[in-house]
């Protein structure tokens, strides 16, 4: 068996020879479209469907390759497969699907895994954007320096293949890092950047503001809600200013894309109070969700949430501090186990719940079966102003335990609990007369 620290040596070489195997067998796919690569720790997926549809809005031909989905221009297929930005194998085969289509741009959200690893070697990125860094992939990375200088890569190592010109978030502290590696780049940001937004409005579903750059002014709307996606639109739009966009192709484009699946989705069944689905994960993810729901929420905050198996530890009692500061009631489920004990890592987020105030059976529960925490979770909601979130599988279309990848859909479960929740009622009433 390979000791640890020399399989870490050893494995971006094999993903690299792998890369170099298939760009040859595929032709070098890369080089027959235009490629725009997003990487960050957070906005990724949204940040690219924004991209995705404003430039196929605006007439052009562009294809997506996300956590959530693929394709080309409104034929856009669920990514069935668990990570960010595929093996090479599928990566490359998609490309040249792509380039025979006569797909002119392609926006392929890029990890800080496919590039340490090398599984992106050969695609020739035009454009580079830069969302957010904070802490994650820790367990893999091991520092955060790694972490960030990983994603550094699709500005720095890309740009000798092609990369042109940069998008970078000047309100992140790494921002001006990711700018600087490139001659030829735009920073964006609220608070700094050239591209900035003013006069803010947000609403619980959705946000409005000008993003104004020297001379030019945008009249922005965006249709899925927080402040953090305000942010997400400001990177799109950059893209678009440098793609030579006009200001309505911008601004129609980003307000033509309603939802991404996963992403502050809203289930409606007919149930009085609301429910949101989200992929936030990360205690920054956290950090950005809580600070844009919890100002809208009149009643309950309702949060459901876990932490994966063989992934980062030190995250587990930050996520639980941050969402028992900000929700009435939390409550702690799997979130994709693996083979780790699901109940240790319930045990290690309360741990971060209990030292921010949270009582355990009182406003904090600790339910190991997700179905059955979403469940409990909607008996929670009293009222019409309640709010109950379910954060970390979003999109995704399995839920890995010890026995491997089950079917998973947060969105038909939650559905389903409320139909429950109405039945049971329903039949109460019925009792009652």
């Amino acid at each position: 068996m390979i000791p640890t620290k020399l399989f870490r040596i050893i494995e971006p070489f094999g993903h690299l020879l792998e890369s170099i195997l298939m760009n040859i067998i595929y032709g070098f796919p890369g080089r027959r479209v235009r490629v725009i690569g997003v990487t960050g720790t957070n906005g990724k997926t949204t940040t690219s469907f924004m991209i995705h549809r404003m430039l196929h809005e605006a007439g052009i031909k562009v294809a997506l390759l996300t956590t959530v989905a693929n394709g080309i221009g409104d034929d856009l297929k669920i990514q069935k497969i668990h990570m960010t930005t595929t093996k090479a194998s599928v990566l490359q085969r998609r490309l040249r699907e792509f380039a025979r289509a006569g797909v002119e741009w392609v926006v392929v959200e890029t990890s800080s895994h496919s590039l340490a690893q090398y599984r992106v070697w050969g695609i020739p990125y035009e454009i580079g954007v830069m969302t957010n860094i904070t802490e994650d992939h820790l367990d893999y990375h091991l520092t955060f320096d790694r972490y960030v200088e990983a994603k550094r890569r699709l500005f720095r190592i890309v740009n000798r293949h092609g990369l042109r010109f940069g998008v970078a978030n000047a309100d992140d502290k790494n921002g001006k890092r990711f700018a600087d590696t490139v001659e030829n780049s735009t920073t964006y940001g609220i608070k700094k950047g050239e591209l900035r937004a003013q006069d803010i409005r947000l609403s619980s579903d959705h946000s409005t503001y000008t993003a104004k750059i020297g001379s030019d002014s945008y009249h922005m709307t965006v249709n899925i809600p927080g402040e953090f996606n305000v942010y997400n639109s400001l990177a799109a739009a950059a893209v678009g200013r440098k793609l030579g966009l006009d200001a309505d192709e911008i601004s129609k484009g980003i307000a033509a894309l309603d939802a991404v699946e996963g992403r502050m989705n809203v289930i409606d069944e007919g149930q009085p109070f609301k429910v949101i689905i989200d992929f936030a994960s990360t205690p920054d993810a956290f950090e950005n969700f809580f600070s844009s729901v919890r100002p809208l929420t009149k009643g309950k905050l309702i949060a459901v949430f876990g932490s994966a198996g063989q992934r980062d530890k030190k995250k587990r009692p930050v996520q639980g501090g941050i969402a028992a500061k900000n929700a009435d009631i939390v409550i702690l489920t799997e979130e994709d186990d693996r083979d780790v004990d699901g109940t240790s890592i319930l045990n290690e987020i309360a741990a971060g719940a209990t030292k921010a105030g949270k009582k355990v059976g009182k406003n904090l529960h600790l339910i190991l079966n997700r179905e059955e925490a979403i469940g409990f979770a909607m008996t929670q909601a009293t009222s019409p102003d309640d709010v109950v979130v379910l954060l970390g599988k979003g999109h995704e279309r399995t839920i890995e335990r010890a026995n491997g990848e089950n079917p998973w859909n947060e969105a038909e479960v939650a559905r389903a609990a409320l139909q429950a929740l109405r039945a049971q009622k329903t039949s109460s009433s019925k009792k009652t007369k």
